[in-house]
């Protein structure tokens, strides 16, 4: 049995004090192992009413790429980069350099609409230290981003002037105990 609840809808007849702004989130560290608390965070937002959108930069998958995404529920989309495999290292051939272009094009295009509320850009620090995503452009798009977004960025060697910018920092590591 799924029960629904009904909220009222509250009728504030004052403003906020001040502005929420979206924040810019990076989860790091020395492994490839963030997806899935920051996935888990996404189902749960999207769950509560919030358009997300995941995208996957290095990612394969057959028929994949922005013109096919993947809909989980109402609210999230996730969209991966239209190559056949996965990849680990920097050794792209040109076809595969132009399927993650497009999709990093797609996501500045699709971040300054302003549709999502949550924006994932997983492992894009490594798309950056492969030289496929120039950092002065992530940052441009931190910078002109709409004020109501959360922009999540994951990878290992997150580039400092990302850091920089950012609002939260998770740092993901092993303890020495394991």
């Amino acid at each position: 049995m799924v029960a629904q609840l009904q909220t009222p809808a509250l009728n504030l007849t004052h403003s906020l004090p001040y502005t929420v702004e979206g924040l810019v989130q990076v989860f790091t560290g020395p492994h490839r192992c963030f997806f899935t608390n920051v996935m888990a965070q996404a189902l749960r937002i999207a769950g509560q009413g919030t358009p997300v959108l995941a995208v996957q930069f290095l990612k394969g998958g057959i028929n994949q790429g922005h013109e096919h995404p993947v809909r989980l529920g109402q609210n999230l989309d996730w969209v991966r980069c239209d190559l056949p495999r996965c990849i680990d290292k920097a050794d792209l051939d040109a076809a595969e350099v132009r399927s993650i272009e497009r999709l990093w094009h797609y996501v500045q295009d699709i971040v300054r609409k302003g549709r999502y509320t949550l924006v994932i850009l997983d492992e894009l620090s490594l798309a950056v230290n492969f030289g496929l995503i120039p950092e002065a452009e992530v940052l441009a798009l931190i910078n002109s981003k709409p004020h109501h977004l959360d922009i999540i960025l994951t990878g290992s060697s997150m580039p400092q002037g990302i850091l920089d910018v950012a609002d939260q920092i998770t740092e993901i590591r092993r303890s020495q105990g394991q």
